[in-house]
């Protein structure tokens, strides 16, 4: 397995939840949205982010 790049990752990790625990950790984090039918927040505009909504449809919403 490779190893993990979590502080890169950090580095371009736009996440504003601070309490998140799999910030930096990037196969976490798009598990558990993809398994919560929502995109992590790296797939969203600056003001996609700030709205904490994952949807896809808020997706499409900033994407269009």
């Amino acid at each position: 397995m490779k190893e993990c790049k979590e502080e890169k990752n950090l580095k371009g990790c736009n996440c504003t939840y601070e309490p998140c625990p799999r910030k930096g950790v990037c196969c976490e984090c798009l598990r558990y949205h993809l398994r919560m039918n929502e995109l992590p927040a790296c797939c969203f505009t600056k003001a996609g982010e700030a709205t904490y909504d994952r949807s896809f449809v808020c997706f499409a919403k900033h994407h269009i």
